[in-house]
């Protein structure tokens, strides 16, 4: 647990009331910092009665006189931090192997969260439900506010799992659901591809001038949905009035041959295709969201308030954030570029890949912090042997042997 769990008891205005050890680790570190080494001066017998109910009589001056000597270190280090400019106080921090250590895993996970694909399946999520082949935008619209509603709920959910499974468990089983998700999405958006209804000369003479293009029937070329849909000119898919599945008619997209198109009581496609197994990928995609939610949904963010030591770590948490919506606009402004370009299944492809890579590198470099004091976190990342698959326990003892 960590030690400002104590340092809350000390500065607590109800001194006979317990207080959960982690209930000030959202406040900010300075002041805390700042509270507790007045509280342990002016209040220490306030303090020793406190402490008496969360530890033995023997361990509660020792327990003080640690705590009196570690604030002190920081509120000094602290202060010297702030001599230096922006470049200065990086470079002192980069001087320190526990902060690179700490950067690389803090960094490594907030740009993961993003590559994993998650805000252009919630900013896209009605276009993605569309390339599935519901062709209504209403329709759309309304599946995609219910995968608003399980990112929600999987929030909800990491908050019961979170400090029982750890973060670093839920950081790799949420890469391992969304790995599979992706993979199965990009199935799926392969079978609309190759079983894509084929597009009909006679179907398409039917709304006169209205043919796209890019297409010519008299020259005898063979289309099918998505060729119409990928043309160069924009155009749309008029599906078959009696089933959807058979030969339609490519057109001009616009809003005048949409309501032609819907007047002969057809659905007009513009982004995806008619499908049987469409409602697959709705699957798909709130299981991606349910995997997403609980574990690189929100444990990076946890991480990266547990990870660094306490002098340096609004400037780290600073740089972690910075890496986070840099990543967040890479991919938000190439995922309909991608989809134009490549596919939609070689895109989610492309993200399964991405996330199989981070389940890599996460499960190489991202330690777990759940149960650590931030000092046993710096101990931890300072280790000689450290390796982040290692539980701190397990490296503490490895380094009392040698």
């Amino acid at each position: 647990m960590t030690k400002y769990g104590h340092l809350a008891a000390i500065v607590s205005p109800v001194p006979h009331s317990p207080v959960p050890k982690r209930s000030l680790d959202c406040c900010d570190p300075s002041e805390l910092l700042r509270e507790h080494y007045r509280s342990i001066k002016e209040r220490k017998e306030e303090a020793v009665d406190i402490l008496r109910r969360i530890y033995p009589a023997e361990e509660v001056e020792a327990e003080i006189e640690a705590l009196r000597l570690s604030v002190e270190a920081e509120i000094a280090e602290e202060g010297s931090i702030g001599e230096y400019s922006l470049p200065g106080k990086l470079r002192k921090a980069l001087s320190s192997v526990a902060v690179r250590r700490g950067l690389v895993a803090g960094i490594l996970c907030q740009v993961a969260q993003q590559f994993v694909g998650i805000n252009t399946v919630m900013y896209y999520s009605p276009t993605i439900v569309q390339l599935a082949g519901f062709a209504s935008n209403s329709t759309a619209l309304a599946l995609s506010l219910i995968t608003s509603g399980l990112n929600a709920l999987g929030s909800i959910v990491s908050i019961y799992f979170v400090d029982r499974a750890g973060r670093r468990r839920l950081l790799l089983l949420s890469l391992i659901g969304i790995v599979t998700c992706l993979a199965l999405l990009s199935g799926v958006f392969f079978g609309v591809t190759k079983h894509s209804p084929a597009v009909s000369k006679e179907e398409t003479q039917l709304f006169g001038n209205y043919t796209c293009p890019a297409f010519n029937p008299t020259s005898g070329m063979e289309w099918t949905c998505m060729d119409c849909m990928r043309a160069t000119s924009e155009c749309g898919f008029c599906a078959h009035g009696g089933n959807k599945l058979l030969p339609g008619a490519c057109l001009r997209s616009d809003s005048t041959v949409r309501d032609a198109c819907h007047a002969n009581h057809r659905e007009w496609y513009t982004r995806g295709c008619p499908s049987n197994f469409g409602w697959l990928a709705l699957v798909a995609l709130g299981a991606y969201i349910v995997s997403y939610s609980p574990g690189m949904g929100t444990v990076p963010w946890i991480v990266n308030s547990e990870i660094y030591p306490l002098r340096y770590r609004g400037l780290c948490g600073g740089l972690a954030a910075v890496a986070n919506w840099v990543s967040n606009l890479i991919v938000t402004q190439t995922f309909l570029s991608l989809t134009e370009a490549l596919g939609t299944a070689p895109t989610f492809l492309l993200f399964c890949g991405i996330s199989a890579v981070a389940f890599v590198f996460i499960f190489l470099l991202v330690p777990e912090t759940k149960g650590l004091s931030f000092e046993e976190v710096e101990k931890m990342l300072e280790s000689n042997d450290y390796k982040a698959w290692r539980g701190a326990r397990t490296q503490e003892s490895k380094d009392h042997n040698t």
